[in-house]
Formats: structure tokens, sequence, C-alpha cells
């Protein structure tokens, strides 16, 4: 087991690793853990190096709710060992029924939640999370619906993913407002390469004692080492459906950044995860993984390497512009 540090969720009582495990790539076609014996492979791994968060969706899956799905059989002996996320609020394209848009109104999340339950065949879902805001429906129907399902025991905690910063201000303005409990975290995209959340989410999060849980934080796995200029690993998220990604990265400032780890003795992943988790109010760096020797690979590198401040400052002023 690696020596992976726990964190609390913001201002709450919920501790998560402080790497947590992604699951959108359970049930994606051409990948290896497209299959329940593949899904179950990294899951254990991830349980056994002591991973404890696992963040799912709904929507997640070469078809919509197969994440989930593919879950539910594996956790079923070890459910109580992991903190469980999922989201709601994606078009399910008709999976939990009609919507007409309004994906954060009490009619849906109702169907949402049920329909999640039964797929990952639980009891409880640990943090609940609205996974875009919903335009359509006042936050505070979202928020009371929310409450409900704490009360019932279906919902522990709550969060929101994607809402922008005076988004995050309304719904903490209107939880106070109508007594209904505080979403607890938020998740957003965050990396070396998409820092836009340090303008307003991050002052936000940490205004109202959120944890913050950044979404693609190795930029779809760029800053894990294995690509170059001329390409990387064949069946990889970048190679596959995101190539643009490698033609467009900022490879001089990448390969600065390759010499200031290797001065240091440390891998990029290593020092990747060490900036994220140097970030004020972040709480678990989320990191999508297909084999089990990735999920050992991401837990070992998060306990590496600890920057000073001024390491840490050195690597945000590197990317500040990158090119």
């Amino acid at each position: 087991m690696a020596n992976i540090e726990y964190r609390t969720l913001g201002n709450s009582g919920l501790v998560v690793s402080t790497i947590g495990l992604g699951c959108n790539n359970f049930g994606r076609p051409n990948t290896a853990s497209e299959t329940q014996a593949g899904t179950d492979a990294v899951i254990h791994a991830a349980i056994d190096a002591g991973v404890t968060f696992f963040d799912t969706a709904d929507i997640y899956g070469g078809e919509r709710g197969l994440s989930e799905t593919l879950m539910g059989n594996s956790l079923k002996r070890r459910r109580n060992e992991i903190v469980l996320a999922t989201k709601f609020g994606m078009d399910m394209a008709g999976a939990n029924g009609p919507d007409w848009g309004a994906r954060g109104s009490r009619r849906y999340v109702r169907l949402a939640v049920e329909a999640s339950l039964r797929r990952l065949q639980t009891d409880w879902i640990d943090l609940y999370q609205l996974h875009t805001p919903d335009h359509t429906t006042p936050i505070e129907e979202t928020l009371s619906v929310l409450d409900d399902l704490i009360t019932e025991g279906k919902v522990r905690y709550i969060g929101h993913s994607n809402l922008s910063g005076w988004q995050i201000a309304d719904a903490e303005y209107k939880a106070v407002l109508g007594g209904h409990p505080k979403f607890i975290s938020a998740q957003n995209e965050y990396s070396l390469l998409v820092r836009g959340a340090e303008l307003e989410v991050l002052p936000a999060v940490n205004a109202y004692g959120l944890g913050f849980l950044p979404f693609f934080p190795l930029y779809n796995g760029l800053f894990t080492g294995k690509f170059s200029r001329s390409g990387g690993p064949a069946d990889s998220r970048i190679m596959s459906l995101r190539p643009h990604l490698l033609e467009t990265a900022p490879w001089d400032t990448i390969e600065k950044y390759e010499a200031f780890c290797a001065e240091r003795g440390v891998s990029m992943l290593s020092a990747t995860l060490a900036w994220l988790l140097a970030q004020p109010g972040l709480s678990s760096v989320i990191a999508g993984a297909t084999k089990p020797e990735q999920i050992l690979q991401n837990a070992t590198a998060a306990t590496e390497w600890t920057p000073t401040a001024a390491e840490v400052a050195e690597i945000s002023e590197l990317f500040a512009n990158p090119s």
C-alpha cells in the first residue's frame, strides 16, 4: 500500500484520499477497463493501494450508466471501504425518462438518484454532485430536493461541478437563506495548462470553505511523462480521442518543466501532483486509470515529493504564459 495522505473535503467531516480515482474510463470502448474484469482489476488495485475516493457520474461509460453499473458489480463486498461520489444533471438521452432540460428539478433529481443507486447497488451515495448548472431550475429547488435526500439517508453530502464563481456564491447564499445543507465541494477543470479557476472559482471555493476537486488535473494525461512532441501511447486518451491536445501543447515550456523535474530527481507526474496538492483548498486530485499499474503509479507519485513554497511558485510562474 502506498503512503497516501487523507484530507477532509472542505469544511465537512468527509475524509478523502488525496489521490482519487476518476471512473470515467469504466466501460469506455477500446480501453482495458471497458469490461467488468478490467474494471474490477482497477477498482481492487485502487482500494488495496489506499485510494478511498472514487468519482463517477451517471453519464460515464460507452453507454449512459455503464460506469456506475460496472462499479456496482465490483464494489459489492467493498462498499464500506470507499467514499463513493457520483453526479447527475447531464443529458442522459432518456435513460432516466424525459427531462425537458430541467435536470436540477425535484422531479428529475428523484429519478436520477434512484437510477444511480440501482446501478451502483448501494443504499447511499457519499457525495452527490450537480454535474453542470441547470439554467432552467432555480438552485433553491435543487438544494431543497438534495436536502430531502440527505434527510432520507440516500445521500450523505452534496457537491457541484462546473459552476462559475458567482454561481458558487449564489448557491451558498441560497442554502443559508433556505436552511438547507450547503454544498461541500466544487469540481472544475484545473491543471498547469488550464488555470482559469484561479480567477473566480478558487477564491469562491476558499471563501466558503469548499473542498476543491480538479478534473483533468494531468491535462488528459499529458503530464504523466509518457508524451513528447512526437507522440505517446497509442491506447491513451490523448492519442485515441484528443490528438489536438498533443499538437497544440506548449512543448517549449513543458521541456523546461522536464528539466526542472530532472534537477530535483522527481518525475513530472510527481511534481505535477505535488503542485496541485499545494494549492489552497484542494482536497483530492482525481486521476483516471484503465490499468492497475496506473493506479499504483499515481498513488506512489502523490507522496514522492514535497516541494518548498518557492518551488511551487516557480512551477506556477513557469506555466503563467506557456509557449
